[in-house]
C-alpha cells in the first residue's frame, strides 16, 4: 500500500509541475510573489490574497480531495481553528491540477470544514516548489506553510501535524 501512495505522489508532482510549466510575470519580468496571487474562496466566491493577511499568522496546507492524509492533517486544523478562532488564519489550497471547485466544494461540506478553501493557479504552484521546494504538493505528506505575521514563511516538518504542534510552530514563528 505504501508503494502505491508513492507512485500516486510522483504522479500528482509530475503533473503539477507539467501544468505549472509558466510563471507569471509581471511588466518588469520578475514573478509574482506567490503570497499576492488572488484566489477565490470555492464556498463564498470571495477574492483574497494570502498577503491580505499580512500581520496575522497563516497555515497554508497544499492538499488534494483525494488525500486521506490531507483529510487528517484538516480534522487537526478543525480542532485549532475550535480553539484559536481568528487568531490564526487557515488556507487550504487544492495543488491538484486534475481537481476543480465543484469536487473541492463537496469536500469541505462532507466534512464540515468552514476555512478558506482554493484551487491554486498553476503559477502559484510553481511559485511555492520554486521556494520550498517539490514536497510542497505532495499531498500525502500532508505540506503546510506558515505564513508569518511579516509574510515571511516556512515549511513545517511533514507528516500530519496535531493541533497543538501548529499551536506551537505558529508561536515559533519563522
Amino acid at each position: 500500500m505504501h508503494i502505491f501512495w508513492n507512485i500516486l505522489s510522483f504522479v500528482f508532482v509530475l503533473s503539477v509541475l507539467l501544468v505549472a510549466g509558466c510563471v507569471e510575470q509581471d511588466s518588469e519580468g520578475t514573478a509574482e510573489d506567490w503570497r499576492d496571487t488572488e484566489l477565490t474562496d470555492v464556498e463564498t466566491g470571495e477574492t483574497f490574497r494570502i498577503s491580505d493577511f499580512e500581520g496575522t499568522p497563516v497555515l497554508v496546507e497544499s492538499f488534494a480531495v483525494w488525500c486521506p492524509t490531507c483529510l487528517e492533517q484538516q480534522k487537526e486544523v478543525q480542532k485549532l481553528e475550535s480553539s484559536e478562532g481568528d487568531a490564526i488564519i487557515h488556507i487550504s489550497l487544492d495543488t491538484d491540477p486534475n481537481e476543480d471547485q465543484e469536487q473541492v466544494r463537496e469536500h469541505l461540506s462532507r466534512n464540515g470544514f468552514e476555512w478558506y478553501f482554493a484551487i491554486a493557479p498553476p503559477e502559484m504552484t510553481r511559485d511555492m516548489i520554486d521556494e520550498f521546494g517539490q514536497e510542497v504538493v505532495v499531498a500525502p505528506s500532508a505540506p503546510v506553510v506558515l505564513v508569518c505575521e511579516n509574510q515571511s514563511a516556512r515549511l513545517l516538518p511533514s507528516g500530519v501535524k496535531t493541533a497543538e504542534q501548529l499551536k506551537e510552530e505558529v508561536e515559533k514563528g519563522c
